[in-house]
C-alpha cells in the first residue's frame, strides 16, 4: 500500500509546485485577475507544464482514492472514493482540454463540482463509524460552498485557490482517518 497511503500527500503538494512553477514561468500571471488555467492556455510560456503537472496530479488523485477503496468497508466510503477517481479524471481533463478549447470551462467546472460531491459524500459515509469526524467534514463542505457563494472573488484564480485549499484539507482529514485502520 505504500506509494497509495501517501499519493493524496503528493498530488496536493505537486499540485500546488506545479501552479507556482506556472506562475514564476508567466510574471504577466495576475491571481487578482486570471484564472489558474490561463497558465497552460495559449498565450502561456510553456504551458505544457501546468496542463501536463495537471495531468500527474490526477493520477495521483486517483491513486489515493483506490487506497480509500482498499481501507474502506463502509459503501457509501467506498462510493465516495468513486467520487474522488471521477474528479481525478476532470483534472486530467483539464490538462487535456486546456485553456482555450471548448471543453475547457465544463471539465473545470466539474472538477470541483465532482470533488465537492466526494467530500459530502464522505462526510455522510462516516456518520455513521466516526460520528465526530464525520461532522467535521460536513461542516468543511458546508464552509467551502458558502464562503464559495457568499464572497466576491476577484477573479477565477483566487476561488480556484479557495477550492484546492478545501480540497486538500480534506485529504489531510481522510488520510488521518483511513490511515487509523
Amino acid at each position: 500500500m505504500g506509494i497509495l497511503k501517501y499519493s493524496g500527500f503528493i498530488s496536493v503538494i505537486l499540485a500546488w509546485i506545479v501552479i507556482f512553477a506556472s506562475i514564476r514561468l508567466n510574471p504577466w500571471f495576475d491571481f487578482i485577475k486570471n484564472a489558474f488555467s490561463d497558465l497552460g492556455g495559449p498565450l502561456a510560456r510553456d504551458p505544457w507544464l501546468y496542463n501536463y503537472g495537471l495531468i500527474i496530479v490526477s493520477f495521483f488523485a486517483f491513486l489515493y482514492a483506490i487506497f480509500l477503496v482498499e481501507v474502506n468497508t463502509n459503501k457509501i466510503l467506498i462510493i465516495a472514493s468513486a467520487f474522488v477517481m471521477v474528479a481525478a479524471m476532470f483534472l486530467a481533463l483539464i490538462g487535456i482540454f486546456h485553456e482555450g478549447t471548448y471543453p475547457h470551462v465544463f471539465v473545470s467546472t466539474w472538477f470541483f463540482i465532482q470533488f465537492d460531491i466526494a467530500i459530502l459524500t464522505y462526510g455522510i459515509g462516516l456518520l455513521t463509524e466516526r460520528r465526530k469526524l464525520g461532522i467535521y467534514i460536513l461542516i468543511l463542505f458546508i464552509i467551502g460552498n458558502v464562503v464559495a457563494g457568499v464572497v466576491k472573488w476577484p477573479s477565477a484564480a483566487t476561488i480556484e485557490a479557495w477550492g484546492i485549499s478545501i480540497i486538500d484539507i480534506w485529504v489531510i482529514l481522510s488520510f488521518l482517518d483511513a490511515s487509523r485502520r
